[in-house]
């Protein structure tokens, strides 16, 4: 920030029992109780403070010093939190919404599960009248408006307002950004996996090197956005207009014509892979490839890679896939009816609509594989299955981790001894479903009767 000799005063201190004072004040002042007042600490000096868990909603907190601050779970609703210096400061699971962040430094910090509904993150520059010199802007070294490098994993940020900004190699991993505006923001190198991007603004935005894997855009708008070197695999694209941008130097799914043998070939090869124990034939190696609406029922791809395979409405029933890597993979409408998927890896998979009904995807028998046996999961953490259709099938022990389950049918599923922590089930229909062991700590909606 500036710093010259005769601005040194810029930011106030306060002691840890004045500062208790003030908070404690301030969230009088919120509850409408006697004695309360609003805590004025702009341009105050906070760095590395414990104000976690805190109630700063509508605090005046512009140009403040909160270097390394704690603020985890503190609300901020609201509070003016303008040019302010956050950098390194842990924010995870704090409540931003409607909170104005315009020009604030947030570079390097934790925002991890925070809620930024509303919030105002674009440039702003913060003036402070000096005696010798006037109107002096109170600026960073660096950038403002900056989110680089920041972790804001699984954060809300519907309806927040980004445009202009500086988020460069920041961890947006599983975050909401639902109607946000990314107006010419610049978020090159950063990680944008599993990110809900329905109704993002991204016109004019620097997008190079970012990485979108499994990211669903929907309504967004991507007029004369720059992907340069952008990761699209695993991405997908539901009612976008793409006339408006040049995506020919992202990187795409593949396409059959660039596999050196024949679809067939390849199956029939790893077939004779499976059934030598891997004496014969070659392992199908299907990463990155498309093979949207595929017919392949009861096909035989058990241990094959599948990452980041598009087999939207494939028809893979009674297909075997025990022990396939499917992480990634679009399999929406897929037909997966009575598939052997056991142990398979479903990490992230898209699996939004697929027909999965009596299919097993209980954990497998490993015998001495490699050295190593016992059970193995079939790992669908963070799976998308809205509306997935799920009766009957067999889902023991697996892992659902954060998986999107809402509006699906499990009527009679088999979820005993499954991992369901923060799993979505809003919507779902579970009548019958054996749940039995279940580690629903977390899950959400919920309903078996």
């Amino acid at each position: 920030m500036y710093e010259s000799s005769d601005t040194e005063d810029v930011w106030k201190k306060v002691t840890p029992t004045e500062l208790d004072d003030i908070v404690a004040a301030h969230e009088r002042f919120i509850e409408g109780r006697t004695g309360g007042a609003r805590a004025k600490l702009n341009l105050h000096d906070l760095a590395y403070v414990d104000l976690a868990g805190r109630n700063l909603s509508q605090a005046n907190l512009t140009g403040a010093r909160l270097r390394n601050a704690d603020l985890s779970g503190t609300r901020l609703e609201g509070a003016n939190l303008f040019a302010a210096d956050l950098e390194e400061a842990d924010l995870s699971r704090a409540d931003l919404t409607n909170a104005d962040l315009r020009g604030a430094r947030v570079r390097g910090a934790n925002l991890s599960r925070a809620v930024l509904t509303d919030a105002d993150l674009r440039d702003g520059v913060l003036f402070k009248s000096f005696r010798k010199e006037g109107l002096v802007a109170v600026s960073y070294e660096e950038a403002a408006a900056a989110l680089d490098k920041a972790v804001v994993k699984g954060a809300d940020l519907s309806r927040a307002k980004v445009s202009d900004a500086f988020v460069v190699q920041t961890d947006l991993t599983d975050c909401i950004l639902r109607d946000a505006k990314f107006i010419r923001a610049n978020l090159s190198l950063s990680n944008l996996t599993g990110c809900v991007l329905e109704g993002v603004d991204f016109t004019d935005a620097n997008l190079t090197g970012a990485v979108f894997h499994g990211a669903v855009f929907s309504r967004t708008v991507l007029d004369n956005a720059n992907f340069t070197g952008a990761d699209l695999i695993g991405a997908v694209f539901e009612t976008v207009d793409m006339s408006k941008v040049d995506l020919s130097l992202a990187k795409m799914p593949g396409h059959l014509d660039m596999l050196d043998r024949s679809l067939a070939d390849i199956i029939r090869e790893h077939a004779e892979w499976i059934h030598s124990n891997g004496r014969n034939g070659r392992r199908a190696e299907l990463s990155k490839v498309d093979l949207n609406k595929a017919d392949l029922p009861s096909v035989i791809l058990a241990a094959a890679d599948l990452s980041f395979a598009v087999l939207r409405g494939a028809v893979l029933k009674k297909a075997e896939f025990a022990m396939a890597d499917l992480s990634f993979a679009d399999l929406r409408g897929a037909d997966l009816s009575r598939a052997d998927l056991r142990g398979a890896k479903l990490e992230r998979a898209n699996l939004n609509g697929a027909n999965l009904i009596g299919a097993r995807m209980g954990d497998m028998t490993i015998g001495a594989l490699a050295g190593a046996g016992g059970m193995w999961r079939t790992n669908m953490s963070n799976a998308r299955l809205f509306r997935a259709k799920l009766a009957g099938a067999v889902l023991a022990n697996a892992d659902l981790e954060g998986a999107n389950l809402s509006e699906a049918d499990l009527r009679d599923a088999d979820l005993a001894g499954a991992i369901l922590v923060d799993a979505d089930f809003t919507g779902a229909d579970a009548r019958g479903a054996k749940l039995a062991g279940a580690d629903l700590r977390g899950a959400k909606g919920l309903k078996t009767d």
